[in-house]
């Protein structure tokens, strides 16, 4: 039977370069000379050091430049973590990168396809939900309304089968 898997994985090769592209602009950048501003990233984790709350928002707003410019989309950063203060007048904030459908969003595509009544059966494996149907036409349907009911998610279809 002909199947696809809704996945979220990010190219964590492209979100290194883009890290290391915003080190490169904050050692040249003027506004940035002499301030301790960087960028740090450990498996899938950002973290942003900077000395004030501006400098984190303008060292933010680079990265999300870069990041764009190496077409990783800026919705695999979940940027929920508050600014903490790190001792004098240093600040950071934790970025992580989303990696695999959490369990809410999973269940959220799988109840839509349920809702649809199309003819896929939708299931949740692990970090990724796979979608079979009879008809290569019906999964092509099921990408179309997931595209369109989950924008919130950068989902990407791998593993397609006939």
């Amino acid at each position: 039977m002909p199947s696809f898997d809704a996945v979220l994985d990010p190219n964590l090769v492209e979100v290194r370069n883009a890290v290391d592209q915003t080190a490169k602009e904050i050692g040249t950048r003027f506004d940035f000379k002499g301030s301790s501003s960087r960028v740090d990233l450990k498996e899938k984790e950002l973290t942003i050091y900077a000395d004030s709350d501006f400098q984190i928002g303008q060292v933010l707003d680079i990265l999300l430049a870069k990041m764009t410019k190496r077409n990783v989309d800026v919705r695999f950063l979940d940027r929920t973590a508050k600014i903490e203060k790190i001792g004098g007048d240093k600040v950071k904030q934790l970025i992580t990168v989303k990696s695999g459908i959490d369990t809410d969003t999973a269940k959220k595509i799988q109840t839509l396809i349920k809702q649809s009544k199309m003819k896929v059966q939708a299931a949740i494996q692990g970090d990724s939900v796979r979608v079979t149907g009879a008809k290569r036409d019906d999964l092509q349907a099921a990408m179309a309304l997931i595209r369109k009911e989950v924008p919130d998610a950068p989902l990407s279809f791998d593993n397609f089968r006939d």
